[in-house]
């Protein structure tokens, strides 16, 4: 077990603080969810949730909103930032922060980092502790920042769900072969609140297993992309409880093609079993694609701690 793979699997203690920890009110006609990478696509997850719970909100990289709000916000005035970062280094991220700041917009940091810049700059901090041998690819960090992300949007997120998520993880990994890890072609589908969870995936696997990877809506998959479907592709489906129905059709027709599909809460070749509903299904499901990105990269004897381009924080000079 390389470190990589030791962090994904023992992250689950550290999620506890996070669960207790108190939680400040968003007071704000748009929240503005913000992050780069991960963390931007844990921001896209956040920002549904809100929506979906009520409160009006967007998610923009870090870079954009510090550079140009007013391409994905018509009125900023009364728009409060949250910003992720597990560094709070992250140079676009920062920026974004001290720009709202001088647009006189209130902000919120969530960090793995106390002593950060964006722990220094920001208004208000969620402080998240992570696994002290993390790398490079974050995943206890990625967790623990989607938990009180989703907590600030309002979903209910019960002391169970870490063994919830750990049975997922373990669910898949029992299930995963040379059948699945020789494909060369993977795409990940997710719709509304899963759509930022199966971009967050198909990162994970890119950045781990150096494989190039797709995401889509699963009805728009349909339109054009489904053509390179064949007997080397592996589709990551995660379902919506809403459109279950429809998206299993859509599995039929994916294995009708060749492809060999992965089921998150519905059908699949492999299918893996999870809550049927409330948007703490996203946690649940987290943790078993980090795995799967290490799987694949284990089968191409690939070293995951020292992922090819990459650093552990991303700044500008």
């Amino acid at each position: 077990m390389n470190i990589t793979e030791q962090v994904i699997v023992e992250q689950f203690p550290f999620w506890g603080p996070a669960l207790a920890q108190p939680l400040p009110t968003l007071n704000a006609s748009t929240v503005v969810v913000v992050g780069c990478g991960t963390s931007y696509y844990l921001a896209q997850v956040v920002a549904s949730a809100l929506n979906l719970n009520g409160q009006c909100a967007i998610a923009v990289p870090g870079g954009e909103w510090a550079r140009r709000p007013d391409a994905y916000l018509a009125a900023t005035e009364d728009a409060q930032v949250i910003a992720l970062s597990r560094s709070g280094e992250s140079t676009e991220t920062v920026q974004a922060v001290q720009a709202s700041r001088v647009r006189g917009l209130k902000t919120l940091g969530i960090t793995c980092e106390s002593a950060s810049s964006l722990a220094r700059c920001s208004d208000e901090v969620l402080f998240a502790p992570t696994h002290a041998l993390e790398g490079i690819v974050m995943s206890s960090s990625a967790s623990l920042m989607l938990l009180l992300g989703l907590r600030l949007a309002g979903v209910e997120v019960s002391a169970a769900i870490p063994a919830q998520a750990e049975q997922a993880m373990h669910a898949l990994d029992g299930l995963l072969s040379s059948s699945v890890l020789s494909r060369s072609h993977f795409v990940y589908l997710g719709g509304g609140a899963y759509y930022g969870l199966a971009s967050e995936g198909a990162l994970k696997l890119q950045e781990m297993s150096l494989t190039y990877t797709q995401v889509f809506h699963p009805m728009e998959y349909r339109h054009g992309p489904i053509s390179l479907v064949d007997e080397k592709t592996c589709v990551v489906l995660i379902y919506s409880p809403q459109t279950r129905d429809e998206e299993a059709k859509l599995y039929v027709e994916l294995k009708q093609k060749g492809a060999l599909v992965i089921g998150f809460g519905g059908p699949g070749d492999l299918s893996v079993e999870v809550p049927h509903t409330g948007l703490h299904r996203s946690l649940v499901i987290l943790p078993a694609l980090q795995l799967l990105g290490e799987r694949l990269a284990q089968h191409k004897h690939l070293d995951s701690t020292a992922p090819r381009h990459l650093t552990k924080v991303v700044r500008l000079s």
